[in-house]
Parts: C-alpha cells; structure tokens; sequence
C-alpha cells in the first residue's frame, strides 16, 4: 500500500483534523474577559479549574439578564457625575450584587450597593469577599427586609430597589421600602406568592356559591397559579397607583424556571387613580380586602 497520503472516496486528500478548541465558558454567557474569574470561582460559579460550575450556571443566567435590564437604570442615574444607590433585598449569597458592581459600577467609577439579608452567615460571606475583590463601595446589613425601612445605616432616599425571588411577602417589603424611600425605580422578580392563595381559600366556599368565577380558583392547584398570579397583578395595579410606570415580562424562558416574572417600575411621579379602582374591585371581587388594607396601606 502506498505511504502518501490517504485519500477519500473521490481520491482526494483528506484534510488535516483541526484541533478541537476549548470553549471558554464566560464568552459561552455572552461575559467578556474583564470579569473577574476570582469572583465568580468564589461564587462557586467557576470550578477551581475555571470550568463552569454546571449547578450554578441557572442561577447565573437569570442573573445576567437581570443585570441587562438594571444596567440602562443605572447609566440613566449616573449621568452629571451622581452616585446612584441601589439596595438588593433578599441578597442571599449576592449573586446579583456582585455581578452588577463587576460588569456596571466597577467600570463606571461610581455608584454604591447595598443587599440586605437576614442571615448573618451569608452576610459575612458575602463582606469577606467584597473585601477581597477591593468592591469598597459594596456594604450588607443583616436585617430582614421587612425592617430596612427604619434601619439607620441605610439612606434616605434611594435609587434603584431590587429584590430577586425574594419569597412571598418579601417582595411587599421591597416594594414599601421603595416607596418609603422614593426610589425611582423597582426591579423585582416575585417568588412564592402563598399570601392571596391563603386568604382565597379561606373564603372559597362563600365565593363558590356567590359567583361562577370562584371555579377558577376551586381546585388547590388554580387557587395556588391563580393567587400567585393576582399577587403580581395587584402589586402592578399598586405601584401603578403610587406614580409609577410598569413594565411585565418574563425574565428568562420558562424552561429554566417557573418563578421567572419581572415586574419593572420607574417612577413618573404621576398615580393612577384608575388603577386604585380596579384594585380595589378586584379586592372586593375576590374576597381580598383586609388583605389589600394591610398589604397596600399607603393607598387604601
């Protein structure tokens, strides 16, 4: 047999295999070199090796979109040279804390951010690291969101509020924060709406026998879908109410989570008196209004 070169079914010279290239894993989550691999390997985002960490890598896309949507909030608050402020409720281990200082604040030489989270664990974590990374402009109280309000070490006024999956009612305390604190913008990604669930329960064989639309929430499993997704509908129709301009989406797609709703508020200084009324209908409708004298006090 000859020893020249090998060749294919028409005779003709096979190429030479290519190398197989190594896929870099945060060009592959559409992150440029300038992030820091220490941080996101400190995260458990990134093995040791620099490999992407496959248990994280959910998580870690959620975040990113989420950084692309506050991103222009951001920009838009530090144009003339001003700081903005933005404090993460529910921070957890502060992914989005973290990324958003990385990849928004780190390069723009400005701007400040706060999480705040109960657990004093991961809140020293979570110092330990911004020390660190040298994010000197990063600071994490151990206080539960519902007690941020008052707290003194938190500002004023304040910029932006986030609050990503903060459970159930936590997102009520995001939401009253950032009124309290005149934010001019919310960004929040509910999670766990059991609250309306509950009080629909509570009176569903009264409805049941008022209206045929109590057979939408009849079966637990509607009452659960159905309450969560009014929780999210009254919080629009309040912060609509409360002078701000309101903006549904879905996050990622639903594949990758079912909790994937993105409620974004700017601030227009202008309340809609509309939308105070049909809260209140919707209240009245379902059986929700000591729920909504409680939840939504600032305009009932």
């Amino acid at each position: 047999m000859s020893q020249g070169k090998h060749k294919g079914a028409a005779g003709k010279p096979r190429a030479a295999a290519k190398p197989a290239q190594a896929s870099n894993p945060l060009a592959d989550l559409g992150l440029d070199e300038g992030v820091s691999v220490e941080l996101l390997q400190a995260l458990h985002i990134l093995t040791r090796e620099g490999k992407l960490n496959q248990d994280s890598r959910r998580k870690l896309k959620q975040v990113l979109h989420l950084v692309r949507f506050i991103e222009p909030l951001i920009e838009e608050m530090a144009c003339n040279g001003q700081c903005p402020t933005l404090v993460d409720h529910g921070a957890g281990k502060s992914y989005l804390g973290f990324m958003l200082y990385d990849l928004v604040l780190r390069p723009l030489g400005r701007g400040r951010v706060v999480g705040v989270e109960f657990r004093p664990e991961l809140v020293a974590q979570s110092q330990s690291l911004a020390q660190r990374q040298g994010f000197e402009r990063m600071d994490f109280l151990p206080i539960a969101v519902a007690d941020s309000v008052e707290h003194p070490l938190l500002p004023a006024q304040v910029d932006i509020v986030t609050a990503l999956h903060a459970c159930d009612t936590a997102t009520d305390d995001a939401i009253a924060f950032g009124l309290a604190k005149n934010a001019k913008a919310m960004v929040l990604v509910p999670c766990c709406q059991a609250e309306v669930a509950a009080h629909m329960r509570t009176n569903k064989a009264m409805n049941l026998a008022r209206t045929p639309l109590a057979e939408l929430w009849r079966h637990p499993l509607h009452t659960r879908e159905l309450g969560s997704h009014l929780t999210n509908v009254l919080r629009c129709l309040y912060l609509e109410a409360c002078g701000y301009q309101v903006t549904v989406t879905e996050l990622i797609g639903w594949e990758h989570s079912m909790k994937n709703e993105l409620i974004i508020a700017r601030k227009t200084g202008q309340p809609k008196r509309s939308a105070r009324e049909r809260m209140h209908h919707i209240a009245e409708e379902m059986g929700l209004q000591e729920l909504l004298a409680r939840r939504f006090a600032a305009i009932v």
